[in-house]
Order: C-alpha cells, then structure tokens, then sequence
C-alpha cells in the first residue's frame, strides 16, 4: 500500500514541484495540498495521511503550530518540517512541536523521498549536518561508554526513551507498551531527572545521541 502523503507549502509552484518529484515514486501518494496552517490541518482531518510535509512558514497558522495541532489529534501521522533554515532552535521547536523529520528544502529534491520513507518506518529523519546542530549542546560519551548504551536507565526507560525520540505522543507511547498515559508521564519524568533536561526536545536529543533512534544521511 503506498505512503499517503499531504504537502503544505504557501507556495503552489513549490507545492507542484514535490508533487511531481513525489509522482515518479510508486510507494508514495499525494492525496491533498495546503496553502496554508489551518488548511493543513483540516486536510490532515479529513484525509488522515500517512505523513505531512509541511512548510515552517506558513500563513494563518504556523507549521511549528499546525505540526503541533496534527500531532496531538492524529498521532499515527508523522511531520516532515521544511525550511531554508537550519537553526538550533528552529530545530529543536520542532521536534517539541512533534515533528519527526526536518529537511532542509535545497535538499528536497535528494532526500524527500527517503524522508517520507524513514518517518513512515518510526524512524527520525534529518537533512544531513542537521543531527550535529541538534546535539551540539550535549557532552560526548565519556571514555569507555558505548554509544547507545545507557548505564543508567532501566529497560523500560530506555523503551520510553527511544520511542519519545521517534517523536511517538504520550498516548501512542502508551499503547505501544500497554501501560497507561499516567505511567508514561512518570517515566518521562524521571528520564528528564536523570538526563537532567527539561523538555521532551532534550529526550529527543539524548536519543539520538545515544544511538537509539536513527538518523537520515
């Protein structure tokens, strides 16, 4: 069955140029396009797409916000961000707003496709450069820990840890591992604890440093 995709971008002759870019690709389907945030959104309601590719600046409401809109009401849909710019904390925004993939739009052409692919699989998705501006701020590993090793967390943590770097909402989290949203929210609080971060974008960024999620090339 084909990836069901929906394109915002306030462009149109950006909107037609991934369309064609996405036509040449047999596992993947356009079913929807929006001019604007709030379009997004109710096309992402009516349509319930696979994933979202959605523009960072848009109109009437922000990708950042309709990102975040999307999420929160459709979590089996992923957000793939595009933007000329790859900020730290646009970066990071985005991954609080709950978008699993950013991708940088004069790398469309090479990597959207992959993009589409690797969120559709849970996996995380990143221009290539952009991991390391996500992470900068955090320490390497210290000598002798290997990377996606975490001492630390207990085997549930780690499950919660890795599945919040996928960009997985509470609820989902939680029926993914067959507890409820409460104890998700206990877990998450002592991951932030331990970690010593104080948001879900700095799980986020432990995760990938860590190697528990995977990153696009």
């Amino acid at each position: 069955m084909a990836i069901t995709v929906l394109l915002a971008d306030d462009h149109q002759l950006v909107r037609e140029g991934l369309r064609a870019l996405l036509e040449c690709q047999p596992d993947i389907r356009v079913v929807a396009e929006a001019g604007d945030g709030v379009a997004a959104v109710e096309l992402a309601r009516k349509y319930h797409p696979d994933v979202v590719v959605m523009d960072i600046a848009m109109p009437k409401l922000s990708g950042i916000e309709a990102t975040r809109l999307i999420r929160s009401e459709l979590p089996d849909t992923r957000v793939i961000v595009l933007s000329m710019h790859g900020h730290q904390k646009i970066v990071v925004d985005v991954l609080q707003a709950g978008a699993t993939g950013y991708l940088l739009k004069d790398c469309a052409q090479e990597g959207l496709a992959q993009a589409i692919r690797a969120v559709k699989a849970n996996l995380t998705f990143f221009s290539s450069g952009l991991a390391d501006t996500v992470i900068q701020e955090y320490p390497r590993p210290q000598d002798g820990v290997v990377p996606g090793a975490v001492p630390d967390l207990t085997h549930r943590e780690r499950q919660v840890l890795t599945l919040i770097g996928e960009g997985q909402p509470t609820r989902q989290i939680a029926a993914t591992l067959g507890v409820s949203v409460k104890t998700v929210e206990t877990y998450r609080r002592q991951l932030m604890n331990k970690l010593e971060v104080k948001s879900v974008a700095g799980l986020t960024k432990h995760a990938l440093r860590l190697g528990l999620v995977s990153l696009g090339s």
